[in-house]
């Protein structure tokens, strides 16, 4: 598989592997903030951000059930190795259901701070709604 030529571009929602190549119609992401460091979204790519890392956490949270069977893995038999074999196979499910736990928080973290960021872009909207409401109608 070729590389792409130029700066790689991140489509909302779009997946390269998907029947479909039609990139989605939503929000841009990652628009230069000439002010300072940092990007601004659009309304859409806001929402779109929220629904992606939601939807993450919700993949973790289903991957748990089967990391927490690993978790709790019984030996086959009463050997020495069957035991020896599941008490390792425990400490990895253990692990893993650890880092899943991290995953699903993280998500979870990422898609408030979009929230919040939308709250803060509702309010500005309504700001600047009511500013341009105070204006006099008509022309003077």
């Amino acid at each position: 598989m070729a590389v792409p030529e130029g700066t790689p571009v991140y489509q909302p929602g779009f997946d390269p592997g998907s029947v479909c190549k039609a990139p989605p119609t939503g929000g841009s992401y990652g628009t230069p903030v000439a002010e300072g460091a940092g990007f601004k979204y659009d309304e859409a790519t806001l929402h779109e951000l929220v629904k992606e890392w939601r939807d993450l956490a919700v993949e973790y949270k289903n991957d748990l059930i089967d990391a927490n069977r690993i978790a709790l893995a019984q030996p086959p038999g009463l050997e020495y190795a069957s035991g020896d074999n599941a008490s390792i196979t425990r400490q990895s499910g253990k692990a893993l259901v650890a880092a899943l736990n991290q995953r699903i928080a993280y998500c979870e973290n990422m898609a408030n701070k979009y929230v919040t960021a939308l709250g803060k872009y509702a309010t500005a909207e309504d700001h600047a709604t009511s500013v341009i409401n105070q204006q006099p109608k008509g022309i003077a």
